[in-house]
């Protein structure tokens, strides 16, 4: 008899591990208040970055290139096109940063990678000023994923596999399975706020209207670790994206307001002038907000409910997850299921704040 398995969340670690479990017999169900890839979620809107860069943490480095193949194979599953494979560029100013120890880490694991001087960045963009820039580091399979279409993607295959997807919401300790997995995103703060640490953020995307040249797949996603920003180029015509990451307000994703803060926009504006001239006087396309569920040192959240058998907490996305996705819900399915102990690491214990995983994401650009 198969052993059953209840993911509450159809965002993308829920969906992906409800997908995996299926694939390996489970019978599952995949419990959703609202629908796969919407709006308020860190799973919806139009695009992510897929990037292999962690800085010297091999093993982020390891999953995310996982993660690139199960999304191809989720791409034949479905008949969909999720990943634009258009390269990553880092923008690098010093030998000992972030840049420089992912390089490092991308060649010790075999993984496509070249350094480049500051001024081949006219090679990937129509306007570039290298500013204070060392060299360039650019990943050449890494791109852009199609969030909102890749989370209901990953739905629809967990579905064909036997998946029963509910709609409706769940409380803790009222849900009969085997396991009980609680991949509910930036809601898990609410569901267990003495227990899980993380901090619920509002974060604004910019998009600005570009036009020849500034095209993805032709312009590649782009980052900026130390000024804590990040893009990519007018993929599916709706503008050139660049994405303030310095952490934002505490944000209720449920009913804090949506509208756009003329101040990301100031900051995604004037970055984008002193980095890609051309584009400095672009129209204002769209400001969209979208909320981070940030655990204190960036990693990821995989453990055991102290207090519920059979329950897990699978979340902290940290404004870096959603790449990982298919891969992170692999090892998940190994964790829940028995077959490998958690890493200490994506525990529910205290932590101490550390490099994060998204960029430097303290001090505005």
């Amino acid at each position: 008899m198969s052993r059953t398995a209840a993911v509450v969340g159809a965002g993308i670690f829920g969906a992906s591990l409800a997908h995996r479990l299926a694939r390996d017999g489970w019978d599952v169900s995949l419990l959703e208040r609202h629908e796969p890839g919407h709006e308020r979620s860190a799973s919806g809107g139009e695009s992510r970055l897929i990037r292999f860069s962690h800085g010297a943490d091999a093993w982020y480095t390891r999953s995310a290139w996982r993660a690139r193949e199960l999304w191809r194979e989720l791409e034949a599953e479905t008949g969909r096109e999720l990943l634009v494979e258009c390269g990553v560029v880092w923008f690098a100013r010093s030998e000992t940063g972030w840049e420089a120890q992912s390089e490092h880490a991308l060649r010790a694991e075999g993984i496509p990678v070249e350094r480049l001087g500051p001024d081949e960045g006219n090679r990937f963009f129509p306007s570039f000023d290298q500013g204070d820039l060392e060299f360039i580091v650019h990943e050449p399979q890494a791109g852009i994923l199609r969030a909102a279409e890749a989370t209901r993607a990953t739905v629809g295959a967990a579905q064909s596999k036997g998946v029963r997807v509910v709609r409706g919401e769940a409380k803790p300790g009222r849900i009969e399975a085997e396991v009980v997995v609680w991949a509910c995103g930036a809601w898990l703060a609410s569901l267990f706020p003495d227990l899980v640490p993380l901090r619920v953020t509002r974060q604004d995307v910019v998009f600005f209207g570009a036009g020849d040249g500034w095209s993805t797949p032709e312009v590649p996603g782009w980052v900026d670790y130390d000024r804590a920003i990040y893009g990519l180029g007018n993929l599916d015509g709706i503008g050139f994206k660049a994405a303030p990451d310095a952490e934002g307000p505490a944000f209720d994703p449920e009913s804090d307001e949506r509208t756009g803060d003329p101040r990301s926009e100031e900051t995604a504006r004037r970055y984008t002038a002193e980095r890609f001239p051309a584009l400095a006087s672009a129209s204002l396309a769209l400001t969209k907000v979208c909320p981070y569920a940030l655990t204190p040192d960036t990693h990821f959240l995989l453990a055991p409910h102290p207090e519920l058998p059979g329950n897990w907490i699978f979340g902290g996305g940290s404004g870096h997850g959603f790449k990982h996705g298919p891969a992170l819900a692999e090892y998940a399915a190994r964790v829940v299921s028995g077959e490998e102990e958690p890493d200490e690491r994506f525990g529910l214990g205290p932590r101490a704040s550390g490099p994060s995983l998204r960029t430097a994401g303290t001090t505005s650009p």
